[in-house]
């Protein structure tokens, strides 16, 4: 899908083979639409994305088990201890004594004028989630830019919930799977006080 913006905005996309240059974007449908505002293309959000939020952090023999809901459903994926420590920090409001990898990695955006606008889960191929993480740059030599990566949940949420950024599953892949809230029902009657509930 290729949508004609104003040169104002350049969007890319790092990761796969969508790039734009200055005059067009190129995105898959159900990540960003444009609409015109007093003759200016702004980005916003599409209806056929679902807003989660996590919901529970629990320990498992792997590693953790990560919870993303809707308030009506529930969806988990596992990641490995470092990380699910990363997002359990940040969730409990702890600040390390210096910054992490994912601290690091948000102070360099700031420094270069970006932001972490928002992150998208896309598919699930072989029970392994993909997701695209957006920015937001802009700085005084270099013109605005939306620029989407791809990249690992689990890093992408460990980001968003440092800086409040809004979390997405695409809403076809959303739909498509199975509701969860039984077994995070289970896990917290096994792990007792052992689990992190933002």
């Amino acid at each position: 899908m290729t949508l004609h913006i104003s040169p104002a905005i350049t969007v890319e996309s790092v990761g796969n083979e969508r790039i734009s240059g200055p005059a067009q974007l190129n995105i898959p449908v159900g990540f960003l639409t444009l609409e015109t505002t007093g003759g200016r293309w702004i980005l916003q959000d599409m209806p056929d994305l679902v807003r989660v939020e996590p919901i529970a952090l629990l320990p498992t023999q792997a590693g953790c088990a990560v919870f993303l809901g809707d308030g009506f459903k529930a969806i988990v994926f596992y990641i490995d201890p470092a990380v699910g420590s990363s997002i359990n920090a940040s969730l409990s409001g702890q600040l390390p004594p210096r910054p992490l990898t994912h601290d690091l990695y948000l102070l360099t955006l700031e420094a270069f004028g970006a932001k972490v606008s928002r992150a998208v889960i896309v598919r699930m191929e072989n029970e392994v989630y993909y997701a695209r993480l957006i920015l937001d740059a802009e700085n005084e030599i270099m013109e605005r830019k939306i620029i989407e990566l791809d990249a690992r949940p689990s890093d992408c949420l460990a980001l968003a919930v440092r800086c409040g950024a809004p979390f997405y599953v695409v809403r076809t892949l959303w739909e498509s799977l199975e509701d969860m809230s039984g077994v995070l029902a289970e896990m917290r009657e096994t792990e007792g006080g052992d689990e992190k509930n933002p």
